[in-house]
């Protein structure tokens, strides 16, 4: 297998160095970790699936438009990295405006949006909310059921979206990313079932 040609340009190097800069001061919610580490992990998920160098530059930036600036911000990724990389990112993007609508209408508009969004759209979603709900998973079992108020939709709402994601996902795509989403959701409803303890308990 030959080396000499780069996989990724300087256009994934430049967007890492924008998505690092937008999100400097923002973390994960509810931790001290720093929000680009989603913004990577989302990516490399995008490329382990298949996705290529403007799938995975949409993943680093997927949520720049929702948290760093609105429109403004969309159309600076569009001079900067081109059409195809706008629309990805807009595709992934449940709100654009301050204060945002209310939780419960922003997320059953984004369900509706999936079912008609394209199968490139779809990758990067699908790899957010499923690194989205590895931590929540992870967390979950540390934590119990003190990890909910940090969630705007709170403990049902909250469990009732990821369902509806998987099932969303494993219905208009069915691949292996859809499938580890369902997976991973499965596991946090079984824990939720049983009103899961502090792993320290």
């Amino acid at each position: 297998m030959q080396n000499d040609v780069p996989l990724l340009s300087e256009r994934f190097e430049a967007a890492l160095l924008l998505a690092a800069r937008l999100h400097a001061r923002q973390t994960r919610k509810g931790t001290g970790v720093p929000y680009v580490s989603h913004l990577m992990a989302v990516a490399a998920l995008v490329l382990e699936h298949g996705g290529g160098e403007d799938d995975a530059i949409a993943a680093l930036l997927h949520d720049a438009v929702e948290d760093q600036g609105g429109r403004p911000t969309l159309e600076l990724i569009r001079q900067q990295f081109g059409e195809t990389v706008a629309h990805l990112v807009e595709g992934c993007t449940d709100a654009d405006t301050l204060p945002k609508p209310p939780w419960a209408e922003r997320k059953q508009r984004y369900l509706e949006h999936l079912r008609q969004a394209d199968a490139r759209v779809r990758r990067v979603s699908c790899a957010d909310k499923l690194h989205n709900a590895r931590c929540v998973l992870a967390d979950y079992r540390e934590q119990g059921e003190a990890l909910w108020p940090r969630f705007n939709g709170g403990r049902e709402p909250t469990l009732w979206y990821y369902r509806e994601l998987a099932q969303t996902f494993m219905r208009l795509d069915g691949n292996a990313l859809a499938q580890e989403l369902a997976r991973t959701v499965g596991q946090l409803d079984e824990l939720a079932a049983r009103g899961a303890p502090p792993a320290s308990a």
